[in-house]
């Protein structure tokens, strides 16, 4: 399902891009220590989308009980008096209540994000060490000014070395 995938990759954040990306890297590693690293990003991946989910659903609650307690308080004619002291306390409850989860909800999403930052790390240097392992340590190479890499333009230098290495050969 080549669309599904599509669909998909574009909903994903750059940071989720890149997590996946590590994960895949990570595959290729037959170590336990690999696998171990892969199953702790997915287990905090999934403790941070239930979050994320508990987070939506206190702040639906909380606007719930902000337009429960604001709808009679602007439009009813004597809404202390008119409505039932119960119903006032629950939705003040309701309310109170939803928004001191919802600050904890965030906090504890903020805390998986750093976790999920520090294995990332950790993933980027086992794979870092899996990629010298089996590819062998990178090959520095000088930077170039960038008149050097464009051909025919400026004085011509370019060209002339060149054509006298070539010639030199």
């Amino acid at each position: 399902m080549p669309g599904t995938i599509g669909i998909a990759s574009t909903r994903m954040s750059e940071h989720q891009k890149h997590t996946e990306f590590l994960r895949h890297c990570l595959r290729y590693g037959e170590s336990a220590e690999h696998q171990a690293l892969e199953e702790k990003i997915a287990r905090i991946q999934r403790d941070a989308r239930c979050v994320q989910r508990a987070v939506w659903l206190m702040a639906i609650l909380t606007a719930l009980a902000v337009a429960g307690f604001g709808y009679p308080a602007i439009l009813v004619e004597n809404f202390p008096y008119n409505v039932p002291q119960f119903i006032v306390n629950l939705v003040c409850a309701l309310g109170m209540a939803s928004f001191i989860c919802l600050l904890l909800f965030v906090g504890l999403g903020m805390a998986y994000r750093r976790k999920l930052d520090q294995r990332r790390e950790e993933c980027r240097q086992l794979v870092t060490k899996l990629l010298a392992s089996r590819l062998g340590k990178p090959v520095a190479t000088p930077l170039r000014d960038r008149r050097d890499n464009r051909a025919g333009e400026g004085d011509g230098q370019t060209v002339r070395i060149a054509n006298e290495s070539m010639v030199l050969q």
